[in-house]
């Protein structure tokens, strides 16, 4: 006797308004990452998450809405990462390594999140993008900056071009990085170091994080 699928089973279970939101937000995070904001649809988030139209448009409002949130949180977490690592406590040199470490380990770890924050973003959204997260970052830098200048009799009204060029340098690099995640981070982290640190007249031959000597 073969055994036939009950047709009187009990239905799924509903999703509360925030696991729905929830689930709406995930569905989106890879379509925009694979897609791109002008690539995706509400109709390919609505049938991903097997849903109708209106549930996306009662969630967010349509698909402006869901990536402002989806971006929002991508922000914040890689701002909260660097934030952390540039105002940790000690060596210069050993706030540059975490900062460094920081930004490849938010990419290794969320690289879906990276390339929405770094693709080309809709007009509407004139914040919350990759590079205006870098200037802010570029700001809490400026600070540190000048007080190494200061201390070493250099000028610090120049703090702030070099804080630029730091945490761009930085940034490009992660984003290059990103392809393919070769070689290992903290590898990459070292040469970042060494560059910014050193200077290209001073480069170690075989750059360490401070933590691996």
């Amino acid at each position: 006797m073969s055994v036939t699928e009950d047709p009187k089973r009990s239905p799924r279970p509903r999703m509360t308004a925030h696991q729905r939101r929830e689930q709406l937000v995930q569905v989106g995070r890879a379509l925009f990452a694979e897609k791109g904001f002008e690539g995706t649809s509400v109709e390919e988030i609505a049938a991903r998450a097997d849903v109708s139209k209106p549930v996306v448009y009662e969630h967010f409002g349509g698909k402006e809405g869901l990536y402002a949130v989806i971006v929002d949180r991508e922000v914040q977490t890689l701002l909260t990462a660097l934030s952390t690592a540039i105002s940790s406590r000690g060596h210069p040199k050993r706030i540059v390594e975490r900062a460094a470490l920081a930004l490849l380990s938010y990419i290794e770890n969320s690289p879906d999140g990276f390339r929405i924050l770094v693709r080309d973003s809709p007009v509407a959204q004139a914040t919350g993008t990759f590079y205006s997260l870098i200037g802010d970052v570029a700001t809490q830098v400026e600070g540190l900056i000048a007080q190494q200048f200061s201390r070493r009799g250099l000028d610090a009204s120049a703090a702030p071009i070099y804080s630029q060029m730091l945490v761009g340098m930085v940034a490009l690099t992660g984003q290059h990085w990103a392809e393919d995640q070769q070689p290992e981070k903290h590898i990459v982290a070292a040469h970042l170091v060494n560059l910014a640190w050193n200077g290209l007249s001073s480069l170690e031959r075989r750059p360490m994080l401070t933590d691996e000597g």
